[in-house]
């Protein structure tokens, strides 16, 4: 649209300034052969001629005395029959001479040059041969100023400029009024992404406004959610039925095993290792069904002191660490407000400390910190274990892995992952680093500001 306008804008300005012009150069033109009129009974010979040349000059001197322009009828010689303002002469060379050389040849001078509003002190030149018996015998010539001349220019420059800044707000008006119809669709369908993503499988786009194809979309992407929940549903009761059927018949296998342990010597190395077979394939079951329902239920959300819950955390794993001989340091944490389940953070923190505590040598120290920066409010726990390659921290907290280097640390490899699932669902995350010069640092970080609202948590305070 700005192309259109520009291509429009400029021949309409030309033209506007053309036509200004040509009016000014007809009065001119119809002004001089009003004097040639006059000045062909000045070049008759007889008596009065002297009157007649009077009348001209007066005529000449009023319409000087009027409208500001040199006027005067001159011989072929160059020689004033009369002039206004007495005195004005044609110059040697110049616009002047040129319109003068013209007449002289018995036609009117040709247009004047285009006048533009920058030209200050620009004149025009016209002038008309006075005619007798055929025979061009003076010349009649104006020289005009162009003050508002290029005055009337510039104010229809403005008028045509004010136009053309109305059409084109009313253009963006119209392109923002037409993309936002185009786009809101997509905002919405944006929006409803981000939540699917984010573990709000109930997130749907309503196809009501926005063009057919963007409709179509929205509905296609209604469906694929719908089969997607489903099949994520199916999966988690599947992993749930299957945890909690197995945990009979393993309870029942349990219970043989002790049962055929009385039968046994003391210490039978192969039913101690039955045995702790079977309660780690119960962990596992019970850590299963955890997943299950951490990835299914979702978050009861308030706004939490996580230093105040953090604390709590560290002096009920204190003991623990006091009695593998670890420092666990963290009681004097600062007052730091998210946005938080505080069962699903307590959870979390559990499986965290609990994790960095079996990794970490007696006599070895686990630090956990609490900060807020920007919109989120942050839990680390570092430790000063053994720590894990840079190929391992790419996949720790999947499913079921463990480092070959920890085989023989208790656990079933579920224990992150939940912690990961039970963050997920109110828009926390899990993050894992090196800890220098050695160890593990885990960032636990949670929203300052409540998903889907604008209003963050109160600052944190000391």
């Amino acid at each position: 649209m700005a192309g259109v306008l520009l291509a429009l804008g400029f021949p309409l300005a030309g033209s506007l300034a053309a036509a200004h012009q040509q009016t000014v150069v007809v009065d001119r033109i119809d002004d001089t052969a009003r004097f040639a009129a006059i000045a062909q009974f000045v070049t008759e010979t007889g008596p009065g001629i002297d009157e007649r040349r009077a009348t001209l000059q007066g005529e000449l001197a009023r319409y000087h005395s009027v409208y500001g322009i040199e006027a005067g009828v001159f011989y072929r010689d160059g020689t004033a029959m009369a002039a206004a303002p007495v005195g004005w002469a044609i110059p040697d060379e110049g616009e002047l001479n040129r319109v003068f050389g013209e007449a002289l040849l018995g036609r009117r001078s040709h247009d004047p040059p285009q006048v533009w509003p920058w030209q200050d002190g620009a004149r025009l030149a016209v002038a008309s041969p006075v005619v007798r018996d055929g025979d061009v015998v003076a010349v009649v010539v104006t020289d005009s100023p162009t003050g508002q001349l290029r005055s009337r220019i510039l104010h229809g420059w403005l008028f045509i400029a004010a136009g053309e800044c109305a059409a084109m707000l009313l253009a963006v008006g119209a392109a923002f009024r037409l993309t936002g119809w185009v786009l809101k669709p997509v905002r919405i369908l944006d929006a409803a992404t981000h939540d699917i993503a984010t573990g709000r499988l109930n997130s749907r786009v309503a196809a009501a406004s926005g063009p057919p194809e963007l409709r179509r979309l929205a509905r296609s992407f209604n469906e694929m959610a719908d089969n997607v929940e489903d099949v994520l549903e199916q999966q988690r009761a599947f992993v749930a039925d299957a945890s909690h059927q197995l945990r009979n018949p393993l309870a029942a296998l349990l219970l043989r095993i002790e049962l055929l342990a009385l039968e046994l010597p003391e210490g039978n190395e192969e039913i101690a290792s039955v045995r702790t077979e079977g309660k780690r394939l119960a962990t596992v079951l019970d850590d299963l069904l955890d997943l299950a329902l951490a990835e299914h239920a979702s978050a009861d959300l308030r706004l939490t002191d996580i230093g105040q819950l953090t604390c709590e955390r560290v002096a009920a794993w204190r003991p623990l660490a006091e009695e593998k001989g670890i420092r666990l340091t963290g009681s004097r944490l600062p007052a730091v407000t998210a946005w938080a389940d505080p069962v699903a953070l307590s959870s979390a923190l559990d499986a965290v400390i609990d994790n960095a505590l079996k990794f970490t040598h007696a006599g070895e120290e686990v630090t956990v910190e609490v900060a807020a920066a920007g919109d989120t409010s942050t839990v680390v726990v570092a430790d000063r274990g053994p720590g894990l390659t840079d190929e391992e921290l790419d996949r720790v907290g999947d499913r079921f892995w463990r480092s070959n280097r920890h085989q023989n640390v208790k656990g079933s490899g579920l224990g992150l992952s939940i912690c990961r699932a039970l963050l997920a669902t109110g828009g926390g995350s899990l993050t894992y680093a090196h800890n220098e010069p050695s160890g593990l640092r885990v960032t636990v970080a949670v929203p300052r500001t409540r998903p889907g609202a604008d209003e963050p948590a109160p600052a944190p305070t000391a």
